[in-house]
């Protein structure tokens, strides 16, 4: 049903949490690097029936592209702490084991920040040269961002 209202349309997502396992890195059939991972975040809440404190833990998966895909397989490991900027992307495959077509939808990165522990436990950002750019889709400048092209990933890191 259409009523001729135009909606605007966003897809970002920002995620600060722990690698869950480490990287993995394989290669398209192009010879593309592709990096995945999967991220917890966790949620604090507070139980309203017994007033203690809980997490709520979600995993989200994560894919890198190209140079950044190398840099992030390189760099991160299990409980790797990151901040991670990109876009909602769902995909369908069939499973090898059952045959059935499957959908997942996982966060394609444009950026991946490295944090870094403190003393106190707080996790800050290195203030790191950005990386290079490796480009998995657009190509239009989002200078407001960094100076990164939309649809590049960057992977940044504390440089000590």
């Amino acid at each position: 049903m259409s009523t001729g209202v135009r909606l605007p349309e966003l897809n970002q997502v920002m995620l600060t949490g722990r690698l869950t396992r480490d990287p993995e890195l394989m290669s398209t059939q192009s010879g593309i690097a592709k990096c995945w991972f999967s991220v917890a975040v966790n949620r604090r809440y507070q139980d309203k029936v017994s007033g203690e404190w809980k997490d709520d833990t979600a995993y989200v998966p994560v894919v890198v592209w190209r140079d950044a895909a190398q840099r992030c397989k390189e760099k991160l490991r299990k409980g790797s702490p990151v901040h991670v900027e990109g876009r909602l992307r769902s995909r369908k495959f069939e499973d090898k084991t059952s045959g059935t077509q499957r959908t997942v939808v996982e966060v394609e990165a444009r950026r991946v920040q490295i944090l870094i522990a403190t003393e106190s436990g707080a996790e800050v950002s290195g203030a790191a040269q950005p990386g290079e750019g490796a480009g998995v889709g657009a190509s239009e400048k989002s200078h407001a961002a960094g100076g990164a092209t939309a649809g590049e990933a960057e992977i940044e890191e504390a440089p000590f």
